[in-house]
């Protein structure tokens, strides 16, 4: 109820009543005016940015902030996605030639059946290897070279694996095995000729016990630079190659398959110099992520002084509660005053700031880290975009999403949780079963994989007809196995699950129209009934400015 202004400048004007009755109605009077003061903070507390600014001029700095950071994140994340899409792109490209530079007889649609056969093969492909290296300057049309170590210019090396005395003997079901493995390497330097002798004493001389041997490994580094970047107004990099050829004999199963792998290492280069202006892009660049950081910054400390403040809030509220009426506020209540939005602002500002400083790093040749930065820069821009919609929901006709999403996420959770364990129990039911006869089930990320797709009526053909029929019983299960999992996830979980979230939906349009119901804070908080516009709330303004922490 609102307190008549005689009756507060009354009370006001005297410094001790000597009427205990008129003492009693003035301490009254005290305890309703800071009622009504509670009630008026806490409804600017949840004032949307448009009514904060009728009642008090209040420009809304935090949304300008938004805006401006989605355009400038967003630019910069699309600068950076190019410049990572060109090192992608040339680490791919070095691997696909460099497997046709140095495996005989390769094309890409071989790529998973990639192996060979027979002895002879397996030297002649070794041979066909250390010849293409020796020759690189001569065949290759990229600007590749030798790596040049601490101690002069590295080499090939070729390892072989085996185990260190080994009898088998199929024919009579015996075999003797000591399965210490044993290594022997020797190294080739870059340029040696072809018909040098000590050459092929060193090759000749390695023989192949193909009974016992494990695996053949050929390694040699080389290195190359990324020119391209230059017509994106970037520094080139420099590229360690660290190319890996490895002759896999570990089954001892008659195949021996080949694999080429190339772990690529980034680093500044000596020594450049770069005719234009492609430098002071360079240097625009960072002072474009400087701003970046500068308004990452500014729009953390805003929101950080928002939880602060409302945190504050909180405790005055149940300090009062727990006062006046001696109960405890829900807990319901109490996280009102924490807004998870600005929650997840601060988490994108902090992302946005570590992800620029990693990319002025990069651009300035010092760090290497593509991945990490990606994957800071990515989710900062995401939750960024994610932030826009707090301030689309202070409109009704777009809060629709938002408040189905908040309603339905511990129902939905709990569901999850339930719905997991059968998920599981299926997916570890298929990997033992079903592993031996279909490659869609060999391991337990792959089973998880196919049964999600399942679920979505993906795939569900190719699935069935792929199982083998070596086993009768084993294929009668498989068959109850993918009937029972498609029924009940499609026709049952999927069918829950939807309904779960319409139930919440049609909840909430129905409270758009007859009104929501109203918890303890909110009924508080409705009393009072000043309007944005009524000047009232200008007399609490709060006089610490920025600091949050003055009170």
């Amino acid at each position: 109820m609102d307190v008549p202004d005689w009756a507060a400048k009354a009370c006001s004007s005297m410094e001790e009543p000597e009427d205990p009755y008129l003492s009693r109605s003035c301490s009254m009077t005290e305890e309703l005016l800071m009622e009504e003061q509670l009630r008026r903070k806490l409804k600017f507390f949840f004032m949307n940015p448009c009514e904060k600014f009728r009642a008090r001029g209040r420009k809304p700095w935090k949304l300008c902030i938004q805006i401006l950071k989605i355009a400038l994140v967003t630019i910069q994340l699309v600068l950076f996605g190019l410049s990572n899409e060109m090192v992608v792109t040339f680490k791919e490209e070095n691997t696909v030639a460099f497997k046709h530079l140095f495996l005989k007889d390769y094309k890409d649609a071989r790529e998973d059946t990639y192996a060979v056969y027979r002895q002879e093969d397996v030297y002649n492909h070794i041979t066909f290897t250390i010849q293409r290296y020796l020759e690189l300057r001569d065949i290759s049309v990229g600007n590749h070279a030798y790596d040049k170590g601490t101690k002069g210019v590295s080499g090939m090396t070729v390892c072989k694996k085996f185990y260190k005395q080994g009898g088998i003997f199929p024919g009579n079901d015996t075999f003797d095995i000591d399965p210490k493995i044993k290594e022997e390497c020797f190294t080739i330097k870059p340029m040696t000729p072809i018909n040098d002798p000590a050459l092929q004493e060193k090759f000749w001389n390695m023989t192949l016990d193909f009974y016992r041997l494990v695996t053949v490994e050929i390694k040699f580094k080389l290195k190359a630079i990324n020119v391209q970047t230059i017509r994106h107004h970037e520094l080139p990099d420099c590229y360690d190659f660290t190319v890996t050829i490895t002759f896999d004999n570990k089954a001892h199963s008659g195949q021996i398959k080949i694999t080429l792998d190339n772990d690529v290492g980034i680093q500044e280069c000596r020594e450049w110099h770069i005719s234009g202006s492609s430098e002071k892009n360079t240097h625009y660049l960072m002072i474009f992520d400087s701003i970046i950081i500068l308004t990452s910054i500014g729009s953390l400390s805003l929101c950080l002084r928002s939880v602060v403040k409302g945190i504050h809030l909180q405790r005055e509220y149940v300090t009062y509660v727990q006062q006046r009426y001696s109960k405890p506020v829900p807990w319901s209540d109490q996280m009102e005053f924490v807004n998870g939005w600005y929650i997840l602002i601060i988490v994108s500002d902090i992302l946005s700031i570590v992800g620029s400083v990693l990319k002025m790093e990069i651009q300035a040749k010092s760090l290497t880290s593509y991945d990490v930065c990606s994957i800071l820069l990515g989710t900062s821009t995401m939750l960024v975009w994610l932030g826009v919609i707090r301030y689309l929901g202070f409109f009704r006709k777009y809060n629709i999403l938002i408040l189905t999403l908040r309603a339905a996420l511990p129902n939905v959770m709990r569901f999850c949780c339930c719905v997991a364990m059968i998920y599981l129990g299926y997916c570890f039911c298929g990997w033992i079963v079903l592993g031996p006869y279909h490659t869609k089930f060999r391991s337990l990320n792959m089973v998880s994989e196919c049964l999600f797709s399942l679920m979505n009526g993906d795939d569900m053909y190719t699935t069935f007809s792929i199982m083998q029929q070596k086993s009768f019983l084993v294929w009668l299960f498989s068959r109850i196995y993918l009937y029972t999992f498609i029924s009940l996830f499609i026709y049952m979980v999927l069918s829950l699950f939807i309904a779960l979230i319409t139930d919440t939906y049609d909840t909430i349009k129905s409270y758009q129209k007859d009104g929501f119901p109203e918890s303890e804070l909110h009924s508080f908080v409705s009393e009072c009934k000043d309007l944005p516009t009524s000047g009232a709330y200008r007399e609490y303004e709060d006089v610490s400015g920025i600091c949050c922490c003055t009170r």
